[in-house]
């Protein structure tokens, strides 16, 4: 199998040493032998293909990936002791710097904090192959061939090219081909013509905020949504940037990017395909109005956005840039901060929480961290009842104590909104 990759998945891995890695821990009860580790790995390597693949620059020096039958390759696996249950988080700061060899090993490895009877497994993977979604499939096998290496879970049909992701009456349409390159020739030029006066954000201590709320204060924020009618994402949206104007009133840019599944729009892409192409909608706040009243209109204003994305025509606008691709990394990579955080909500984990051989005790929210320029970014899902949350960042975009006071201020509202104590409230 061979798949050359898309634009923004070349953006993403860079050089093949470029480090931009997602992590997704699990906190898992019961005893395992480092063979039923392997084992597990192994069945989810038949499952997907992509996930025996590794990356081989054609004779143009343009990237593919191969999937090399007669040379195959193995997840890595890391195993240490588990002294407390804090050292998931140690490990995840550490692993968002190890970059892969993506020449020579898969784009996913496993850490295994090893202890008896509880463990936590650190699914590492490169942000180029992997979204959320992604991801979540993946933590779901790998419990599944876990407790059963004979698991019969449907074979992934991985995505070949462009075609499987763009349906042919567009993907052949010669004014939509027309329109893709005049659009990003002038995209192109615009780029030329930006002075490079900003220098990359100096890269300092990378750190990881996390916390969850208990079931009652995760039900009664759910609640609290459900009767204003207010979706669960947007409230987030407006805690957060009402958090940073009240931390950072000089500096918070009242802009949060939140990525939007493609799976969503493009029926092509199924739910076990590992694929990473993100969508992008802009959040913001609406000055004088009281929160609720903000809250409406910015679920209004997202759903308007939400409208109005179309990923193929973004696919085959990027798809004709690849003659530029320098100059859009070197613009991504200068560029001044233009938002105050990335948030993404995964909302309810659908995963098994009892197997044969273990139980799962949680799901940590995952994070990515930016390898250049403003890293700052917001994940939170909900499993067995609880939200859990991810706060990740780097010293030189946030300092750690303005987001602990963000972190603080969220929960004082979350605290307000719902009736509660907070002290009483974080699980």
């Amino acid at each position: 199998m061979r798949r050359k990759l898309l634009l923004i998945e070349r953006v993403m891995h860079g050089d093949g040493n470029y480090v931009f890695n997602a992590l997704l821990p699990v906190r898992v009860r019961g005893n395992f032998s480092e063979t039923d580790i392997r084992l597990a790995l192994a069945s989810l390597q038949k499952t997907h293909a992509m996930l025996n693949a590794v990356v081989k620059n054609d004779k143009n020096g343009e990237p593919w990936f191969v999937v090399d039958d007669e040379h195959p390759v193995n997840i890595p696996l890391r195993i240490m002791e588990r002294i407390d249950s804090d050292d998931w988080q140690t490990e995840s700061v550490k692993e968002w710097s190890v970059p892969f060899n993506s020449y020579q090993e898969p784009l996913m490895r496993l850490v295994w904090i090893k202890g008896e009877p509880v463990s936590e497994f650190l699914l590492v993977m490169h942000h180029c192959l992997f979204d959320g979604r992604s991801a979540l499939v993946m933590l779901e096998e790998f419990l599944q061939f876990l407790d059963d290496p004979d698991a019969r879970i449907a074979v992934e049909v991985p995505i070949a090219d462009i075609g499987d992701i763009v349906p042919p009456a567009m993907l052949n349409n010669k004014i939509h081909q027309f329109m893709a390159k005049l659009l990003f020739g002038m995209a192109s030029i615009a780029l030329s013509l930006i002075p490079a006066k900003d220098k990359p954000v100096e890269k300092k201590r990378d750190f990881l905020i996390h916390w969850r709320l208990d079931k009652e204060l995760s039900s009664a924020l759910l609640a609290c949504c459900k009767a204003e009618n207010i979706k669960v994402n947007t409230i987030m949206c407006a805690i957060l940037l009402d958090s940073f104007k009240q931390v950072l009133p000089k500096k918070a840019l009242n802009k949060i990017m939140c990525p939007v599944d493609i799976r969503n729009f493009n029926p092509q892409i199924k739910k076990n395909n590992i694929f990473a192409f993100p969508l992008m909608i802009l959040v913001t706040t609406f000055p004088g109005l009281d929160f609720f009243s903000n809250a409406r209109a910015m679920q209004k204003d997202i759903e308007h956005k939400m409208t109005k994305l179309d990923p193929y025509k973004l696919i085959m606008l990027l798809e004709a840039a690849h003659g530029s691709l320098r100059k859009i990394i070197k613009f991504l990579r200068n560029q001044k901060a233009n938002k105050d955080c990335m948030f993404s909500n995964l909302g309810k984990l659908d995963i098994q929480q009892h197997y044969k051989q273990f139980e799962v005790e949680t799901i940590f929210s995952p994070s990515v961290m930016v390898p250049e320029g403003h890293a700052t970014a917001f994940t939170t899902t909900t499993y067995s009842g609880e939200m859990d949350f991810s706060f990740i960042s780097n010293e030189g975009s946030l300092t750690y104590e303005d987001a602990m006071a963000i972190k603080h201020k969220m929960m004082e509202t979350i605290s307000t909104l719902t009736g509660t104590t907070e002290e009483l409230s974080v699980a």
